[in-house]
């Protein structure tokens, strides 16, 4: 298994969390691509406060995400809950084959 959330040299304990969340972790991506999906671009406490998440674990999937190709950021800053500048980020448009 590829492993987003632990880096080569971290101890095995690491890995066996990295693993252990990974159900969970998979239930995040759901919700937040369905978000974007349903509600388009937004920051990471928009995105939370329309799935009932925290901003933390939504930040923590986001980069995840990213790394799959599946999201990308819109280049644009929005405010967080709290009135700070946080990025915007929109599904990621999949080329289709040609006919």
């Amino acid at each position: 298994m590829e492993h987003f959330r632990t880096r080569a040299t971290d101890p095995i304990t690491s890995f066996e969390a990295a693993d252990s969340i990974q159900p969970t972790a998979d239930k995040h991506y759901e919700l937040i691509l369905w978000c974007l999906g349903h509600f388009g671009p937004l920051g990471k406490d928009g995105i939370a406060s329309k799935i009932g998440l925290i901003g933390y674990q939504i930040g923590k999937r986001l980069t995840e995400l990213e790394r799959m190709d599946l999201i990308m950021l819109t280049g644009n800053i929005v405010k967080s809950q709290s009135g700070r500048s946080e990025r915007e980020w929109k599904i990621k448009p999949k080329q289709m084959p040609l006919i």
